[in-house]
């Protein structure tokens, strides 16, 4: 099969390495990849959807994995499904309209509502009601959580403690267009006292595989403190995640969200990601993502024993219930290098040193570039995640942090207490 996937950071990295495994791939190409990624497959720059889709007719792809959130919002999966010469090439992620799970926050909870799944209360407000929203949020108790409606680069999220501070937020948000054209409209929540957890599924609308579970962390901070990231680091499996948490999670959240898209003619074929909330052992569903989640994929897909190409071949012909999933019951840990500064300013051009030292471990690179002298130099907040397999947590961290023992840049920096909270 050829493939082509999208994407340049570290989830990216992580479908890249277990494509490149399959006995099933034979041309593998990456847009636009990233120094790490050409192990895997031929990097390539193509912009616009114009130009993927030349792309995929010259090269006869059959299977195009989308990575990022973004080209899924702006309708990639229609591009290929309205053109004749593209629309058998297998696009794993959803239609535009599926993917406003992700896309807008009021749809995805209007979803929730429709579809009887577990989500905390909310309302939605826009410029036109603030003085409602205000009032809104007085019937709630602190912390109050205000999310922009559209993606935000994961920082569209705001959590607070007093009442006036949240006034000022939402005023903030719609008046003044914090986060841009993703505020334009913005969800007041109910503040759910838990922990979190990330599950994952692939479908083929009807169907699904549930894939690993895992835990990530958001803070810069030890102790999970500062401010929201991307992610700093993950844990697979999660031991909280037991048999009878799981089972409520397919019986509320996954059947019911299956069973929703069917129903109201959502057309779904890819990865859903839960952010899941646990709440004395009953969860509930905190955000929908239509990709899989970085850095949960570092660990997640190094848990995988069988081969996700042939997940994506079954995915056409509504057949992925042939599928025989197989994960390695070890556990995985991953541990984030981030650049000294983020996430807010930071600088970008370090070269990156030792590399090659790393053993027993895989090496995830998610904001990295070559320079003129093909060293490896940092080009984003999250340049590279270590990735490693153990008996249980504690040896997997002991794995990732002797590892990152070797690796240096200018300013890196990394949290330390990654799976701790978990021990």
């Amino acid at each position: 099969m050829n493939i082509l996937l999208l994407g340049s950071g570290g989830r990216e990295s992580a479908l890249a390495r277990v494509i490149a495994k399959s006995k099933l791939t034979e041309k593998f190409f990456i847009s636009p990849g990233n120094p790490g990624m050409k192990q895997y497959g031929d990097c390539v720059t193509l912009d616009g959807f114009d130009n993927i889709g030349k792309f995929c007719i010259e090269n006869n792809i059959e299977t195009v994995v989308v990575g990022p959130e973004q080209p899924l919002v702006d309708g990639i999966s229609d591009y290929f499904a309205s053109d004749n010469s593209l629309k058998n090439i297998v696009v794993i992620g959803p239609d535009k309209k599926a993917a406003q799970l992700e896309g807008s926050k009021d749809f995805s909870k209007e979803f929730m509502q429709r579809n009887n799944i577990p989500t905390a209360r909310y309302k939605t407000f826009n410029t036109q009601n603030i003085e409602a929203g205000k009032e809104f949020l007085k019937t709630l108790q602190p912390p109050y959580v205000l999310k922009a409606d559209g993606l935000a680069a994961g920082k569209g999220v705001v959590i607070l403690n007093s009442i006036e501070d949240a006034e000022k937020e939402l005023e903030d948000m719609l008046k003044n267009a914090k986060f841009g054209t993703a505020s334009h409209k913005v969800v007041i929540e109910e503040y759910l006292s838990g922990i979190e957890c990330s599950v994952f599924v692939l479908t083929d609308g009807k169907n699904y595989v549930l894939l690993p579970e895992a835990k990530d962390y958001k803070r810069i901070g030890e102790g999970d403190t500062g401010l929201n990231t991307g992610g700093m680091g993950s844990i697979s499996p999660v031991p909280f995640c037991d048999e009878t948490f799981m089972q409520k999670v397919k019986e509320k959240i996954i059947d019911r969200t299956i069973n929703g898209l069917q129903k109201e003619g959502l057309h779904y074929q890819g990865f859903i990601f839960f952010g899941l909330m646990n709440v004395k052992g009953e969860p509930y569903v905190i955000e929908y993502n239509v990709r899989m989640g970085d850095p949960e994929s570092e660990s997640v897909f190094a848990r995988l024993d069988s081969d996700i190409v042939e997940a994506f071949s079954l995915i056409k012909e509504q057949r992925l219930n042939e599928y025989a999933i197989k994960i390695n019951p070890l556990t995985a840990a991953t541990v984030m290098l981030c650049s000294g500064g983020y996430p807010e300013a930071y600088e970008k051009g370090k070269v990156i040193t030792g590399l090659d030292k790393v053993q027993d471990a895989i090496v995830y690179h998610a904001g990295t570039k070559e320079n003129e002298k093909k060293e490896i130099i940092t080009s984003g907040g999250r340049v590279i995640a270590v990735t490693c397999l153990g008996d249980n947590i504690a040896d997997a961290l002991d794995k990732c942090y002797n590892n990152i023992n070797n690796i240096s840049f200018d300013k890196m920096y990394f949290r330390k207490d990654i799976g701790k909270d978990l021990q």
